[in-house]
């Protein structure tokens, strides 16, 4: 009795723990179990890589003493060679020796862990010394022209020496060996030994895992999975409207949750009369609406549905249309596809819009706006279609009526942009030979009185101004035509800035001010027509020197923003008003040429540069200083994506 008092209180004080309590048993048992294993097998890991980097170091040892020994060994040879020869090539194995002997003992060094082994290497260490001292004095001395009698002696005894070292050598090399054997055989015996230690401990390791597993599994299914069966099952009961089976009040979540799901019972079937009864409400109000034709079709497009709405819009009855596929909605010429299409559009990405021509009853058109939705149950299987149509025929003829008194004001701009090319053009014959014939009096102008003289230079300056005007004109014309030609090339900008200021230097000089340049950082170029710049800066700076009045100087910079050029021409004269600001870049628009009469220009130069700039893929401004104007523009830097049109 005691031992079934003590397993029921033990049952139920595992049942009423919080399902946090019981997931974090079931979950960190296990784990613990794993977490210990890992840290045995990772420990047993280490000892078997420590083992093996034991033998591996025994291997090594024995590789660079036996290294140590045949080094010198051959070096010996080498040099009794030279002695008896005298031959320079005999030296190579001495000077091998001497260049790789010094890094295989600093390894040795470092590898040698053994005491007793670490004596020995020390005597070879020493006698390594020794020899190689040895052979050193060997060599000079078989190196020197004349040996003497006395240098003879010498040599014979240094080979004598030598001889004896290299067989001491091979004596401590040999104890060495004989040691590190011994030590490997240890240590192979501990790498065996590790290994199989390592077997048993991932064996027992699994074994614990698998009982831990065991008992997690026990825990969970007698504290959870038994009463989520019965919730389970009490779910059923409550989708399909019928009575719950009980289910203990135990103090968990679980016991709590089956408690509110016999709450929860009587509450749903009230919401669900209530969504019955807003449905309703819904087919109500959609089928009252009169404006939009609202309608459902079923996965293979035939009507099960239909508004008033739609009856108004199409001119179909219910009775009509109910069981009919849409396409008779749509005309001849799209009737094969685009039903099929919008349904299919609908199934990919859950909604599809169309705008169209569509088929009334009476067989009369409209335009339409068209969206089909797709609609999916909770499962995700596709029920059929939503399909709300609008008669757009009003707007349709609005947008056409717009699009015809575009297209007319598109044909009344291109014929006065032809209008201007043909007039310049007829304009510059007879203008031609008004300047010819004034450069010809020009040329007399010496025999001609100074009332003459000053009709020549009139005459010559009218001209010139007129035509100025006319290349002006040619070029906006040609711009708006979409005729212009342009070179499109790599341009160094210090170049270009430095010619235009040796180009435009006399304007500012003959205005009194001063021309400064700064120049940008060195390699930097643009994207653009050469010719078509120099253009534009020429006429920003000579509309700087003429109407800069009362300041001192016109200033050329261009630096990089960002991925731009950036090209500016600042004065410190009047500046323009906040006002007129908007005004600068209008053909034929002079600011303030009242105060400014005498100061000529044909009011077409800002709108030619603008029109340049962004025909370069570039943008024209002006920024408002505290004295003074600041136009700039930019073009594109070399090596950026995308380019100028041409």
């Amino acid at each position: 009795m005691t031992v079934k008092r003590t397993t029921r209180y033990i049952t139920g004080y595992w049942t009423d723990r919080p399902l946090a309590f019981k997931g974090l048993v079931v979950v960190a048992l296990p784990l613990a179990i794993l977490f210990g294993a890992l840290i045995s097998l990772y420990l047993a890991s280490n000892a078997e890589t420590r083992a093996e980097d034991d033998v591996r170091r025994a291997f090594a040892i024995q590789r660079d003493t036996y290294q140590v020994h045949a080094l010198l060994a051959e070096a010996a040879a080498g040099a009794r060679g030279y002695v008896l020869t005298g031959q320079p090539r005999f030296l190579e194995p001495y000077r091998k020796a001497e260049a790789e002997l010094p890094a295989t003992m600093n390894r040795l060094d470092k590898e040698i862990r053994d005491a007793e082994v670490r004596q020995g290497f020390e005597r070879i260490r020493r006698a390594t010394a020794q020899k190689r001292e040895g052979l050193k004095t060997i060599v000079s001395l078989a190196g020197t022209p004349s040996l003497s009698q006395r240098n003879a002696n010498a040599l014979e005894a240094a080979l004598i020496s030598n001889k004896i070292v290299l067989d001491g050598m091979r004596r401590e090399i040999e104890n060495i060996q004989r040691r590190e054997r011994v030590l490997l055989d240890q240590r192979q015996a501990k790498v065996d030994e590790v290994r199989k230690n390592f077997l048993v401990l991932t064996a027992v390791s699994a074994i614990v895992g698998l009982l831990g597993s065991l008992a997690a599994v026990y825990l969970f299914s007698t504290g959870i999975v038994r009463r989520v069966r019965i919730l389970e099952h009490n779910a059923e009961l409550l989708a399909s409207g019928e009575a719950l089976n009980p289910i203990p009040d135990d103090a968990d979540e679980i016991g709590i949750l089956g408690q509110r799901m016999d709450k929860a019972s009587a509450l749903l079937r009230a919401r669900e009369q209530a969504l019955r009864e807003s449905e309703e409400r819904f087919r109500l109000v959609v089928e009252g609406v009169r404006d939009y034709g609202i309608f459902a079709l079923n996965p293979d497009g035939k009507v099960t549905s239909w508004n008033l709405g739609a009856e108004r819009i199409k001119g179909w009855k219910v009775d009509e249309v109910l069981g009919q596929h849409f396409s008779r909605f749509y005309p001849d010429e799209t009737r094969g596809y685009l039903p099929a299409e919008m349904l299919e559009r609908a199934r990919s990405a859950g909604t599809a819009e169309d705008e169209g021509w569509r088929v009334r009853k009476d067989g009369t058109r409209f335009w339409a706006n068209v969206v089909i939705t797709a609609l999916y149950d909770d499962s995700g299987d596709l029920r059929g279609f939503a399909k709300i149509t609008r008669d757009m025929t009003e707007r349709r003829r609005s947008e056409e009526a717009l699009r015809a008194a575009r297209e007319e004001a598109e044909a009344a701009n291109l014929a006065k942009s032809a209008f201007l090319s043909r007039t310049s053009h007829e304009l510059r014959t007879p203008l031609s030979a008004i300047l010819g014939f004034g450069q010809l009096l020009e040329l007399d102008s010496d025999e001609f009185s100074p009332r003459h003289r000053e009709s020549v230079d009139q005459i010559i300056k009218a001209g010139s101004h007129l035509l100025a005007l006319i290349n002006d004109l040619l070029d906006i014309s040609s711009i708006e035509a979409g005729q212009t030609e342009l070179l499109v090339e790599d341009i160094d900008m210090s170049a270009l800035l430095r010619e235009v200021h040796a180009l435009a230097s006399p304007i500012v000089d003959a205005a009194g001010l001063k021309f400064l340049l700064k120049l940008p950082r060195h390699g930097l170029k643009a994207l653009a027509d050469r010719r078509r710049v120099m253009q534009v800066i020429l006429n920003l700076v000579a509309n700087a020197a003429k109407y800069n009045r009362t300041g001192s100087f016109v200033e050329l910079a261009c630096e990089q923003v960002d991925e731009a050029v950036h090209v500016s021409v600042v004065d410190d004269g009047e500046g323009i008003k906040a006002a007129d600001v908007s005004r600068l870049f209008t053909p034929f628009d002079r600011l303030g040429e009242q105060t400014r009469a005498k100061v000529e220009g044909t009011g077409l130069g800002l709108a030619l540069s603008k029109r340049l700039v962004e025909s370069m893929n570039g943008q024209i401004g002006f920024k408002q200083q505290e004295k003074g104007a600041c136009f700039w523009f930019t073009l594109d830097v070399t090596g950026k994506n995308g380019s100028a049109n041409s």
